[in-house]
């Protein structure tokens, strides 16, 4: 029986009291969790899946198993986002600007080292809003991004320049990208060069070499724009905005970082470099 309190990951004591409640208030008690349940799945912007809502109960001191909560969340309908299908693999040709300096090593030990940037955009009856972020590989944080009606070359440098503005790095910074017209340009060269930064550039078409930027897009796009169109190009900005600031950066829970969100991350490592 040890065995399997440890694959279920509670405590044994909990698990024989739980055998032990009568079926009326075993039922009770599913409810009760289903209500904590539901409040979770809720204040993810209704994306999480057993696996993160599990997370937050385990927070609220729950001693349930991460089964019993995906038992609940199918009996009742609750379901978390689900990806996007992963493109078919192609090499490309390298890039003639500058070399990639990552090698899809999109794992760091440090903050302010490596940061990787992309384009999308979103769909408005105004006509499309695009969308530069940069993200930082150590705490996969956005640190930067920006928003413009046109791929004008001001949309990937307000992006970089917020991120320079906030973490004012110390030491020199890669920051990887595609070979977007953008990203080759004498002006996106002039700022990288005056502010310290090493440009890196996938292959052509390698959308792997870029696979942080490209997941964090895929994550926007299937929990919170799930293929609406936005009244106004103001009302998209706005709810990057809340995405990004609000959930994302300070709530999301990120396998990658242990089911913590990226500032949770980086407050434990600060305290730990």
């Amino acid at each position: 029986m040890s065995s399997m309190c440890r694959v279920l990951r509670v405590h044994r004591s909990g698990y024989y009291a739980w055998t032990r409640m009568a079926p009326g208030v075993r039922q009770h008690d599913n409810q009760r969790l289903l209500g904590l349940i539901r409040q979770s799945h809720k204040d993810s912007g209704y994306c999480y899946g057993s696996v993160r809502v599990h997370k937050d109960l385990r927070e609220l001191g729950e001693g349930c198993s991460v089964n019993r909560v995906a038992r609940l969340m199918h009996r009742s309908g609750i379901r978390g986002q689900q990806g996007y299908k992963k493109p078919r693999f192609k090499y490309g040709k390298p890039s003639r600007v500058v070399a990639n300096m990552l090698g899809q090593q999109f794992t760091v030990s440090e903050p302010d080292r490596a940061w990787v940037t992309d384009i999308t955009y979103l769909s408005t009856y105004e006509g499309f809003v695009y969308l530069a972020v940069v993200i930082d590989l150590f705490h996969r944080m956005v640190v930067g991004w920006s928003m413009k009606p046109s791929l004008a070359r001001g949309l990937v440098l307000d992006a970089l320049l917020m991120a320079v503005w906030r973490r004012r790095p110390k030491t020199e910074v890669i920051v990887h990208s595609d070979q977007g017209t953008q990203y080759g340009s004498d002006d996106w060269m002039r700022f990288c060069r005056d502010h310290g930064l090493m440009p890196s550039m996938s292959r052509r078409g390698n959308c792997f070499d870029n696979a942080v930027a490209e997941s964090f897009f895929s994550s926007l796009k299937k929990e919170r724009v799930r293929g609406k169109v936005y009244r106004t190009q103001a009302e998209a900005r706005a709810d990057v905005f809340d995405y990004i600031e609000a959930f994302y950066n300070r709530t999301r829970r990120h396998s990658h970082l242990g089911h913590v969100s990226p500032v949770d991350f980086e407050r434990a490592a600060c305290g730990s470099l």
